[in-house]
């Protein structure tokens, strides 16, 4: 063990370095040989290292989003080679060459972590057995094996026997329900932390391998945790645990703001985002600009949450432009501005008539001739009677465009003869 602490020390000594220096502050507060000394050391332990990792995080999303994209060609790839394994493979670095994406990336967190973790482990570990790691020297090493987080010490173990936890000042009932408590803990924020990825944050319009081996690992993972968490010392399992939570925040705040394309997260923000647009009349942040600037330039390949969200945004008479800003569309204006009227009325307005019945229709043009609508009774007086161009108006079917003439000249006298006598309409 002393090989391997000289071999790695330089990632054991600067970790030792930083729990002590968060000792020194929490320790004059809680007080020095306290478990909420030791325990706010572990946990500003990893929120530190959280923080420096949030560019390689930001990596590992695009990283991820690029996978996704690529998915489709993937698997193309993987039909028309998949009987030539040596091939599949070329063609596949070809596709990661010409994207510039390294399916390594969407693991450098975890892979940077593990140093970390390592080295607090082991720091941990040497408490227990009561060696010095780092620059931790005997009276912080007797400090830390004092320390206890509810009941249970930091360097006890749930399959430590009950000697070695007597040895360390704590039963080991305590012991046992700590550590149990705090691996189902773990576990579960791990498994959830994967739920939520693949159930709002994934783009449903593509079945791809990937998603299935997602799937898999939402289940393998937390049995992982809770297999290697019985041989975790306590402070590792709060190192873990507030890793686990930490990564569940952090995902949660980039699903709301940054979400998946195609998935059920950007369908939740492209709501939300055309409510404030037309409220206010204007996108808000850089983020947003950004997204709405990336939906216009996909023309038609847009998915069907992005063009809902475009065609909501014209219904209301707002348009979204390239660069990624919403202004009033222009027609929109246009037709307030000629009568003042909201878009709710103008739109009213630009409405077709109703279509007429065909009694309507044959009726228009008598009565464009003024002609009443109520029929002529038989016994009527020779001067009540309507003309003959009235009565043949009336009795043949209206008159289609252009053949006006035509009408007249049917309901004029015979050519030569003699006239035929008039007779009253009959009803």
């Amino acid at each position: 063990m002393d090989t391997i602490a000289s071999l790695f020390s330089f990632i054991t000594t600067p970790v030792s370095w930083v729990i002590v220096q968060f000792h020194k502050v929490y320790g004059s507060i809680f007080g020095p040989d306290t478990g909420w000394a030791w325990g706010l050391s572990i946990v500003s332990l990893v929120i530190l290292i959280r923080i420096c990792l949030i560019p390689l995080f930001v990596k590992q999303i695009k990283s991820t989003r690029a996978m996704q994209t690529l998915q489709p060609e993937m698997k193309k790839i993987q039909e028309r080679y998949k009987n030539d394994k040596q091939r599949q493979s070329e063609e596949m670095m070809k596709l990661y060459k010409e994207t510039g994406t390294n399916p390594l990336s969407s693991c450098l967190p975890i892979l940077a972590q593990s140093p970390f973790f390592f080295a607090l482990y082991h720091v941990l570990n040497g408490i227990a057995t009561g060696d010095k790691i780092g620059v931790i020297n005997e009276q912080l090493l007797e400090s830390a094996r004092k320390a206890h987080i509810f009941g249970a010490p930091l360097a006890a173990k749930f399959t430590d026997g009950s000697a070695k936890v007597e040895s360390l000042g704590a039963s080991l009932t305590d012991v046992r329900v700590v550590t149990a408590i705090m691996i189902v803990l773990m576990s579960a924020s791990q498994f959830f932390t994967q739920r939520q990825l693949m159930t709002k944050n994934v783009d449903t319009s593509v079945k791809t391998p990937f998603m299935q081996q997602q799937k898999m690992l939402m289940y393998v993972f937390p049995v992982m945790f809770a297999v290697f968490g019985i041989n975790f010392p306590v402070g590792v399992l709060v190192y873990w645990l507030t890793t686990n939570v930490w990564t569940m925040g952090q995902q949660m705040y980039v699903i709301r703001n940054n979400p998946t394309p195609g998935s059920k997260a950007q369908a939740a923000y492209l709501e939300r985002l055309y409510k404030h647009v037309t409220q206010h009349g204007k996108t808000r942040r850089r983020s947003e600009k950004a997204i709405v600037k990336a939906i216009v330039a996909k023309g038609r390949d847009r998915n069907e949450a992005e063009r809902k969200f475009i065609n909501a945004l014209t219904k209301v008479g707002y348009a979204a432009q390239v660069d990624g800003t919403v202004i009033k569309s222009e027609a929109q204006a246009a037709a307030q501005a000629e009568d003042g009227t909201p878009t709710s009325a103008a739109a009213a307005k630009r409405q077709q008539p109703k279509r007429q019945s065909k009694s309507q229709r044959q009726s228009a043009p008598a009565k464009a001739a003024g002609e009443p609508t109520s029929l002529i009774k038989s016994g009527a007086p020779e001067d009540d009677k309507p003309s003959a161009a009235a009565e043949a108006a009336r009795t043949q079917p209206a008159a289609k465009p252009g053949s006006a003439g035509r009408s007249k000249a049917q309901s004029g006298q015979r050519k030569g003869g003699p006239q035929r006598p008039k007779s009253p309409s009959k009803k």
